[in-house]
């Protein structure tokens, strides 16, 4: 992916000039300083503007002083400057600004943002041409997700607690979440697992989902018709039986002449089978009227049956509402009480006087309790007419159960006296039925059938399943994840010969469930942190992040960003002294400190690395490290030089 830095770029609180800090694309990029001058934030700087969860810039000086940090990039689509306000007290903020042009200008003020990180985060997928598929289909495991650009900053930052750590070799590695996701991501950007892939594998649960849902469908009908076809002999002739065929048609023995027979039993004429009101007698008219009666007493039975339980139910009601009324009886009977010492108060003098609204609220509830006393005198008359009522429709369902007796008694002594009348009432609509069970038999068997069109789409969904299975192959993606490890140790092998390592022969090898390295040495294999010195574990670290990206440029339209950022790959050799003429009359002394000859190997490597990519591949230093350890190398680029300044302008750290 077509990725390179061209500015980072801060806003300050104080509404000043932007400090804009450039970069030159297809080049090693150096910015060489003093300790605190602020080259460890511009690794948290460019993550943070490329949608970290998290601000890592340190706080303090850039944090105070600044109110949003940019990064300007260079992209296949033209520049894109991506800025990202200060979160304050916050641990970061969603709040983003986006331009996009084939030359953006940068703002000298951002007053208001234009889009948010989930947005940009988008724009970076599309731009690395991600998949949006998750890597394994309908998975709740968050590191089961589909990639994310997020994810590849594991390849593009090396910052200074990770770039000589013999624990971690990728950035944020430290942490559960990313070490778990870049183990599932790497065999995606080895290019063992491509897009069509992670398509396939969905379509493969999609169409096994389905293939399941068949196959069951199909069973289940298979069972149904084979069941009928055992019983195939027994339709056959209960359709002779109803007249539906002839009487002297002959049973076959196969199966076939079996199915043939009972289609055209479905297209028979079942009226002719079916017998008419005048062919019956006397008895059969009868029973008709019988019939008809039985339903009409059954109807009133059930009217009658409705009524008397909703008188029932009304006499409780009734006595709930008779308590009721006594109950308010009681609790008023006090006011009369009141009223009558009021009213007459003993040896001449009240015992108590009321005010005025106190006598009208004791006759409200005396009189209150005069129309209590009125309902209940009247409740024994509601009672005995509900008394009544339920009384009337007892005897009402009695005499209707009484006479439904004697009607089916009737009936039962009539169809006992005609059997044939009795097949004769429901002859029709067996053979009614008959014919609409055959029907729905044959349909099923039809359905079921091996020729049939569900079992026709059974095969084609097998056939899919095996050809994505094929694309899916577990042992295909191994095969493919191995020979990708074997180039990048190929690869990382050319180029440890060329640093400080301990053993510049020994073979390297990527182990992705460790997410580390092991270096092979004769019979034994060695794991990065069983291995001593910072110069190994800073040889091994830029190797394998070099290797990774001659690797990823190989590809096309890889989605890995073409840009490496190291910060202080001289930390194991420094504090280190050059070795030279104290008296000064060297003007060019030869290196004769072996630490700073490693470091020289370093960007020595990093030049050599430039020039082979021919300019596609950025790499961005910041380190301690003066242009007299990397200078005179082509393809080394001296962006700024932090000794008497550093990332933020001094003017902005005065306090008015």
């Amino acid at each position: 992916m077509y990725f390179q830095l061209r500015q980072v770029v801060l806003w300050p609180r104080s509404g000043d000039v932007p400090r804009v800090v450039e970069f030159e694309p297809g080049v090693v990029n150096v910015i060489s300083g003093a300790s605190k001058t602020g080259k460890s934030s511009v690794i948290p700087i460019i993550d943070y503007c490329l949608g970290s969860e998290k601000c890592s810039i340190p706080v303090g000086v850039i944090r105070e002083t600044c109110s949003w940090f940019g990064v300007l990039i260079d992209t296949v689509e033209g520049q894109k400057l991506l800025a990202r306000k200060e979160p304050g007290n916050q641990q970061s903020t969603g709040e983003m600004v986006l331009l996009e042009a084939p030359e953006v200008a940068v703002p000298s003020v951002i007053s208001e943002k234009n889009c948010n990180v989930d947005y940009v985060k988008a724009m970076l997928n599309r731009l690395a041409g991600l998949s949006n598929l998750e890597f394994e289909p309908g998975t709740e495991d968050r590191f089961k997700y589909r990639p994310s650009f997020r994810d590849l900053m594991a390849f593009m930052f090396q910052p200074q607690n990770i770039v000589a750590n013999p624990d971690v070799m990728f950035f944020k590695a430290d942490t559960t979440e990313h070490r778990e996701k870049l183990k599932t991501i790497f065999p995606y950007v080895l290019g063992a697992v491509s897009p069509d892939i992670l398509q396939a594998r969905h379509e493969l649960d999609r169409v096994s989902r389905l293939l399941r849902r068949r196959e069951s469908e199909l069973r289940a009908r298979q069972a149904s018709g084979m069941a009928w076809q055992r019983e195939g002999f027994a339709w056959l002739r209960l359709a002779i039986e109803y007249g539906l065929l002839p009487a002297d048609t002959p049973v076959p023995n196969d199966w076939l002449s079996i199915l043939t027979l009972l289609r055209s039993v479905t297209a028979a004429d079942t009226r002719r089978a079916a017998p008419t009101l005048a062919s019956m007698d006397v008895i059969m008219a009868r029973l008709t009227e019988l019939r008809a009666t039985e339903s009409k007493l059954l109807t009133d039975l059930n009217q009658s049956r409705q009524r008397l339980h909703e008188l029932r139910r009304l006499d409780e009601s009734a006595d709930v509402y008779g308590e009721g009324l006594r109950i308010q009886r009681d609790r008023l009977s006090l006011s009369t009480w009141i009223r009558d010492l009021s009213n007459a108060p003993p040896h001449g003098g009240a015992v108590f006087e009321p005010s005025g609204s106190s006598r009208a609220k004791l006759e409200q509830l005396c009189d209150t309790l005069e129309g209590i006393e009125l309902r209940l005198r009247s409740y024994p008359d509601v009672t005995e007419s509900l008394g009544k009522e339920t009384l009337r429709q007892r005897q009402a369902v009695e005499t209707l159960l009484s006479d439904l007796a004697a009607v089916r008694q009737e009936i039962r002594a009539l169809e006992g006296k005609s059997q044939d009348a009795e097949k004769a009432t429901t002859r029709g609509e067996e053979i009614a039925h008959f014919v609409g069970r055959l029907e729905e038999a044959i349909r099923l068997y039809d359905t079921a059938d091996t020729s049939s069109e569900l079992n026709n789409e059974i095969k084609a969904l097998r056939l899919e399943v095996e050809r994505l299975t094929a694309i899916v192959a577990e042992h295909e993606i191994a095969r493919k994840l191995n020979n990708a490890l074997d180039t990048i140790q190929d690869i990382s092998g050319r180029l440890i010969p060329q640093l400080d390592g301990e053993w510049p022969e020994a073979p390297v090898r990527l182990i992705i469930p460790d997410l580390t390295v092991k270096v092979i040495r004769g019979t034994r294999d060695d794991y990065l942190w069983e291995i001593g010195s910072g110069a190994n574990w800073l040889a091994y670290h830029i190797a394998l992040t070099l290797a990774l990206q001659g690797y990823f440029l190989r590809l096309p339209h890889h989605p890995v960003p073409a840009l490496l950022i190291y910060d202080q790959p001289s930390q194991v050799y420094f504090p280190a002294r050059r070795s030279g003429d104290v008296t000064g009359e060297e003007k060019d002394p030869t290196w004769r400190n072996e630490d700073i000859i490693a470091v020289r190997k370093v960007f020595s490597l990093f030049n050599t690395i430039i020039q082979r990519t021919q300019g596609r591949l950025q790499i961005v230093v910041l380190d301690h490290a003066d242009e007299e350890v990397w200078g005179e190398l082509p393809n080394v680029h001296l962006v700024e030089e932090w000794r008497s300044k550093g990332l933020v302008p001094e003017e902005w750290q005065v306090v008015p």
